[in-house]
């Protein structure tokens, strides 16, 4: 079951490989993702000391769940995966210009975990193709719906 999608990854890159990632969370930011109070829209994966972080996640905090604490909201939190997962994907980010993704967060067992993709950058010409694609479909739908009438 998912809880957010980023909608904006798949119009911005060409997503390749797709892995599964547990975070590193607080108690007070596993309360908040339930409610529904994440934003990925602006945010990045990073490689640092062959680890992987996401920088940019935005969960708000919940009145209730954090009185005692000041929570930081966009704070770094590490992803957790094997590490021959780990070392794939950093030797495919370094060598082919790879970059890594956030593209959903959903439940798995009770859990939280993270869907995170190999991407590559799309140009202004490919957005415009997958839009005029994604019309076309659109438009062919509509007529063979009203064909079939």
């Amino acid at each position: 079951m998912s809880i957010i999608d980023n909608r904006k990854a798949f119009h911005d890159y060409f997503i390749e490989d797709r892995f599964e990632a547990g975070l590193v969370l607080e108690g007070w930011e596993v309360k908040a993702i339930r409610d529904g109070r994440v934003q990925l829209k602006e945010s990045h994966i990073v490689i640092r000391n062959a680890e992987l972080y996401i920088i940019g996640m935005h969960i708000s905090a919940l009145p209730t769940a954090s009185t005692h604490i000041r929570p930081d909201a966009t704070r770094t939190r590490k992803l957790l995966l094997k590490a021959d997962e780990i070392s794939k994907l950093i030797g495919r980010v370094e060598q082919r210009g790879y970059t890594l993704v956030p593209l959903d967060l959903h439940y798995r067992n009770g859990r939280i975990k993270l869907e995170l993709a190999l991407a590559r950058g799309k140009k202004l010409h490919d957005k415009r193709d997958t839009a005029r694609e994604r019309d076309w479909q659109r438009e062919r739908e509509r007529i063979m719906k009203s064909a079939a009438r």
